[in-house]
């Protein structure tokens, strides 16, 4: 799972200050500066690899990394947000996520989650939060723009068994993707890791994790297909970024599409959408598999194409 964490590069226009001070200004919608001493204090804030004090005063060049922690200041709360629950019972839930929705709580986004709404959908029940209190229930993640089948736990044992076999590739994971060009039938796999300019961004790197994707189209106008994706494995932004590389990237990928592109279509997101998952259920053994109804966003565009 990715952690709740930002990195940066420190400017020359950053330089002299000191490092709890530009990060309360560069990161202002995480937290004020005194949660930065905290976090540097409490050896969450990283100067090119190692921890570091809060007068410290980086250079122009340095990267910084920071790992959130909750505080009272920044508590879940739970929220009432509706779910699109497609199973549930006294160890697992299974939901269609909404589009826009953001999984856990990160920067920028510290509720409206779908942590938030868990909470209140299980009020009666103590979540398990793992290692992470940030993340009660979570097992996996998708990105905040991409739609479709999310499981949680609700219970410590279902939670620490689902996140084995999501390790183990116990997990079948299929997507549906609008994707410009046509891709046709094969294979990606190439290692994925952090871009080496801009940290925030993952690319296909030599040094980077195995990542597998095996894609197939199914329907195509002469510009846009769509696209069954099943992936081995779940590196962060695995799709967007395999199918960049492989020169069909996703329609509305504001990050690793083309821009112009996304203009002319008038894509609000990426146009990506969890389908189906198939597993044992973590408790019982008994075998599981869901699949989750396409946006209507997706659906007004896969109208315009023709199966292959």
């Amino acid at each position: 799972m990715e952690e709740a964490s930002d990195s940066l590069f420190i400017t020359e226009e950053d330089a002299g200050e000191r490092l709890d001070k530009i990060l309360a200004q560069r990161l202002k919608e995480a937290g004020s500066r005194t949660y930065f001493q905290y976090l540097i204090e409490e050896g969450r804030v990283l100067l090119n690899g190692a921890p570091v004090k809060k007068r410290v005063k980086p250079v122009a060049g340095d990267e910084i990394e920071v790992e959130y922690l909750l505080t009272p200041e920044l508590a879940l709360q739970p929220e009432n947000i509706p779910l699109d629950v497609l199973y549930e019972d006294n160890d697992i839930l299974v939901i269609n996520k909404a589009p826009g929705m953001v999984v856990h709580p990160a920067t920028g986004h510290w509720s409206g989650t779908f942590v938030n709404a868990l909470l209140f959908h299980c009020k009666n029940q103590n979540l398990s939060q793992g290692k992470d209190a940030l993340r009660p229930g979570i097992v996996h993640r998708l990105d905040k723009d991409t739609s479709g089948l999310l499981i949680a736990a609700k219970t410590s044992s279902a939670q620490q068994k689902l996140i084995e076999m999501f390790a183990e590739r116990q997990v079948y994971k299929e997507y549906l993707a609008i994707c410009i060009g046509n891709p046709k039938t094969g294979t990606i796999e190439a290692p994925i890791g952090r871009h080496p300019v801009n940290r925030k961004l993952m690319a296909v790197v030599e040094n980077g994790r195995r990542a597998v994707t095996q894609y197939r189209s199914i329907a195509f106008n002469e510009k846009l297909s769509l696209v069954s994706l099943v992936i081995e494995t779940g590196r962060t932004h695995q799709i967007r970024v395999h199918m960049k590389h492989h020169g069909t990237p996703v329609l509305g990928d504001p990050v690793y599409g083309i821009p112009s592109f996304n203009a002319k279509m008038g894509t609000e997101r990426q146009m990506l959408h969890a389908y189906k998952l198939g597993f044992k259920h973590p408790i019982s053994g008994q075998d599981m598999e869901f699949m989750a109804i396409i946006p209507k966003d997706m659906q007004k565009i896969i109208t315009t194409l023709k199966s292959l």
